[in-house]
């Protein structure tokens, strides 16, 4: 924990004068889905917010506001912890993927679309793989489908998939296979990618509908058998 919160203090310099707590839940969600605090981990007030150098209160209400996204759940009595996902809570999520992922990419217009983040992270996850962060590789997929959510061009949607997708990021820490569990999809990234460069977002549909129906079964079957260990 000491190295979580000295790392955790190299981000107080980000609050600058107009600390307020969404600014600090935006660093506890970063920092979250990065994996410097696992699902499981109790945040302590105290610390926290010494390393960050705001108030009990500000820190409270950030605690509320990652509460709300499901990123955090308060204990009675024990105090805050990132959220441990259920295997329910997995499937719900790839729910919400699918409805929303394959409703954005039906829903483009005509072509050309603008494909030069999604391309980049593609890009990402192929230097990903070149130095073997695997890890690494699994932010650039999430990076991929938050670029293909953001071609909707809606501030709600992306909000919503930033929720979904931090959710999601819990789920990937608990895997103690990373490399297995992403570096099959960087190939199908690509794909998809490929689809809507040639303007068939239909092929581009159906493409993306057997990656997240062959990703949930992936995931669940990993992280059934990773939360039945440690439980």
């Amino acid at each position: 924990m000491a190295k979580q919160l000295a790392q955790l203090a190299d981000d107080r310099a980000l609050l600058g004068r107009t600390s307020t707590a969404e600014r600090v839940s935006d660093i506890l969600r970063s920092r979250i889905a990065e994996g410097y605090f696992p699902p499981g981990t109790r945040l302590s007030e105290d610390s926290i917010g010494g390393a960050l150098g705001v108030s009990r209160n500000t820190l409270r209400e950030a605690f509320r506001l990652l509460t709300h996204e499901r990123l955090l759940v308060h204990e009675l009595n024990r105090g805050v912890f990132v959220r441990v996902l259920s295997v329910e809570d997995v499937e719900d999520i790839y729910r919400t993927r699918d409805l929303v992922e394959r409703a954005v990419v039906r829903g483009l217009g005509e072509p050309p679309y603008g494909l030069d983040l999604l391309a980049g992270a593609v890009a990402e996850g192929r230097r990903a793989v070149r130095e073997g962060d695997w890890k690494g590789l699994g932010t650039a997929n999430i990076h991929f489908h938050r670029e293909l959510v953001a071609l909707a061009g809606s501030e709600r949607t992306d909000e919503l998939m930033r929720s979904v997708f931090a959710e999601l990021r819990l789920a990937f820490h608990v895997v103690d296979d990373p490399k297995a569990l992403h570096e099959p999809y960087l190939a199908r990234n690509q794909t998809i990618l490929e689809a809507l460069r040639a303007g068939d977002k239909r092929d581009a549909e159906e493409r993306l509908g057997v990656y997240l129906a062959d990703s949930l079964e992936r995931v669940v079957e990993v992280y059934r058998r990773r939360v039945g260990e440690d439980t």
